[in-house]
């Protein structure tokens, strides 16, 4: 009772701050919690001068540490511990110069109680970017103090989307049958133009308002939670933005690797793990900035590791977020990032991180991957990886530029290096994203080959991601601008004529898509031997790619047959070591009972996800 009585009379405590005094700016992070398994806590104040000030507290269970400055007088780093005797409050912070005195009430707060949820086999996470997706308040498109203002008709311009549009369709996530929301990232992003995007971030801790609040954010999140789904957030831990506030006033010279001009990363990631690569070559993919816009940070500076660890572990602590996917991650320091990857995990067991790793080679990706002991020593602790060679594959495979087999040979020959994966089932399979041409219109908008391509990214091995639209076989092409890739949903503006959510406008081949995504998309949620079952497949042939999804007690049977025109016959002696015990089976997309699985056929450019009985 004591405690609780303490913490409210610091809640009601104002700052002593006399006019015209001496003022603090920012303090990041803006709140912290109770009950953190790591005691540990950075400060980082900014405010005129105030590198010049000592700070003392006195609250139980929270006791300052050490205090660190730099180069820069208008920065001070404050080391904290934050001890199993704290309860929520407000700390008092009291920063003293002399005869001049600030009391900054801090925020403590409760964690979330219970275990991460995290990510796995049994989730279909939707990718979504908030500004394209739906406008749910016209009155933050446009906001004082921020730079870019809404344009609808400009591809790179802003369009409105918010935090408000997806909470009001959140039912539209559960009805279609995805279990995850994956949204690009929307923390402020200031920038002059083609800001949209959410990449060059210009403050960790506040959403960019014209989304919505923080407030708002953890109200998306629990409104996906009373629905029993859950929510990723896409970090960026390499760069921020170019009119990042820090960039005014940069708390240190080695904040973010600097040149004599500017100087750009070459891209090339495979440098860490090649045993021949040049110094220099290595030193330039960590150091050199992604784009002119995208100040390069030093995550070597012992500083800037922990304000960034810090940022992850506050988000997922304040909105009860389950999942972060981590932009470029390969570009940052590696030793840097696998500290993060293990601090996470201690902190929130079992939460789930996916690392974007863009290459088409496996055994590039699988250097990231979770417990992978690399030759040269190197682990990364990193969840989980996107897989990119399993996309591009399918690319091949559904174009329809190759032959029906070598197209489908390259999934199976994608799949058969699974070896170097100690866990592959955990990597992220994709058919597209914001950053790629829409799938859709990679088969040259071609209804049948994108149910194929589906059909085969929604049954095998890994966690599924789909894109916003593939629905309802939105097109985009690379060629002609990211702007393209990223166009408004239809249905979440005021006035759209066409809308996604009632269905209204929509045309046959999209009502259609839609139809079929639901479908399987509804009938995976249930099916435990897809999310956790083994894979056996089988060399195609004539068009034909086969395979099993089984467990100890039930099987899955997958035919696709990429030859446009030419129905196939489907001969059970090639699959009788995964036939054994079965006589027949359904076909869940057209409900066919197949009587006799010694002998059936399968139309052309079709799949089959067979219930074996």
């Amino acid at each position: 009772m004591k405690k609780i009585l303490q913490s409210l009379i610091l809640l009601i405590l104002p700052a002593f701050l006399p006019a015209g005094a001496q003022q603090i700016e920012h303090i990041d992070p803006p709140s912290w919690f109770t009950d953190m398994k790591d005691d540990a806590l950075q400060l980082m104040v900014y405010g005129k001068e105030m590198g010049y000030f000592d700070v003392n507290t006195s609250y139980p269970g929270v006791t300052i540490k050490t205090l660190v400055r730099t180069e820069n007088p208008n920065y001070l780093f404050v080391n904290l511990s934050i001890t199993e005797e704290a309860v929520p409050g407000s700390v008092p912070l009291v920063f003293s110069r002399g005869k001049q005195k600030i009391v900054h009430n801090y925020p403590l707060l409760s964690r979330p109680e219970g275990p991460a949820r995290g990510f796995n086999c049994s989730d279909v996470i939707y990718l979504l970017m908030p500004d394209r997706f739906s406008n749910g308040n016209t009155a933050n498109d446009n906001l004082p103090g921020m730079t870019e203002q809404a344009n609808r008709n400009n591809p790179g311009g802003r369009h409105g989307g918010d935090f408000r549009g997806i909470i009001n369709h959140i039912d539209y996530f559960k009805e279609l049958g995805v279990t995850g929301i994956w949204l690009n990232p929307f923390l402020e992003n200031n920038q002059q133009h083609y800001s949209y995007h959410g990449y060059s971030t210009t403050d960790f801790y506040r959403a960019d308002p014209r989304y919505g609040s923080n407030k708002e954010f953890r109200e998306l999140v629990n409104e996906a939670h009373k629905r029993g789904m859950k929510v990723i957030m896409d970090m960026i831990f390499n760069h921020i933005g170019s009119f990042h506030w820090w960039m005014k006033d940069l708390p240190s010279k080695d904040w973010i690797h600097q040149f004599d001009e500017f100087t750009r990363t070459n891209y090339r990631a495979s440098t860490y793990m090649d045993p021949y690569a040049s110094d220099s070559d290595r030193e330039l993919m960590e150091k050199g900035w992604f784009d002119v816009t995208m100040p390069d940070l030093n995550q070597s500076n012992p500083l800037v590791e922990t304000y960034l660890i810090q940022t992850s572990l506050w988000w997922i602590a304040f909105s009860d977020l389950d999942g972060i996917r981590m932009d470029t991650y390969p570009y940052p320091q590696p030793e840097m990032m696998a500290r993060w990857a293990r601090r996470v995990a201690e902190e929130f067991p079992g939460f789930f991180i996916v690392g974007e790793v863009w290459y088409d080679d496996p055994s590039h990706i699988s250097y990231w991957s979770l417990n992978k002991n690399n030759s040269d020593g190197y682990r990364s602790y990193l969840p989980s990886v996107t897989d990119f060679p399993v996309c591009f594959a399918a690319h091949r495979a559904f174009e329809g530029k190759s032959n029906p087999t070598d197209g489908l040979s390259r999934v199976y020959n994608v799949l058969s290096q699974d070896f170097l994966y100690p866990e592959p089932f955990r990597n992220v399979i994709f058919l597209d994203n914001h950053d790629m041409s829409r799938i859709y219109t990679l088969t040259g908008k071609n209804l049948d080959a994108y149910k194929m391509a589906l059909s085969f990214i929604l049954t095998t091995r890994g966690i599924p991601q789909i894109y916003y639209g593939t629905e309802i076989v939105m097109e985009g092409d690379k060629s002609n601008g990211d702007g393209r890739l990223r166009e408004d949903f239809p249905g979440g503006w005021p006035g759209d004529t066409k809308n996604a959510f009632t269905g209204n406008g929509l045309t046959d081949n999209e009502k259609e898509a839609l139809r079929f995504t639901g479908q399987i998309l509804n009938w995976r949620k249930t099916k435990e031997v897809i999310h956790t079952g083994k894979l056996k497949h089988y060399i195609p042939n004539d068009g034909l790619y086969v395979y099993f999804r089984y467990n100890d007690r039930e099987s899955v049977m997958v035919a696709i047959n990429n030859n446009p025109e030419e129905r196939k016959t489907i001969e059970g002696k090639k699959y009788s070591e995964s036939l054994e015990g079965f006589t027949r089976g359904t076909d869940i997309i057209s409900g066919t009972e197949i009587e006799n699985l010694n002998s059936f056929s399968i139309p052309p450019a079709t799949t089959m996800i067979i219930e074996l009985k």
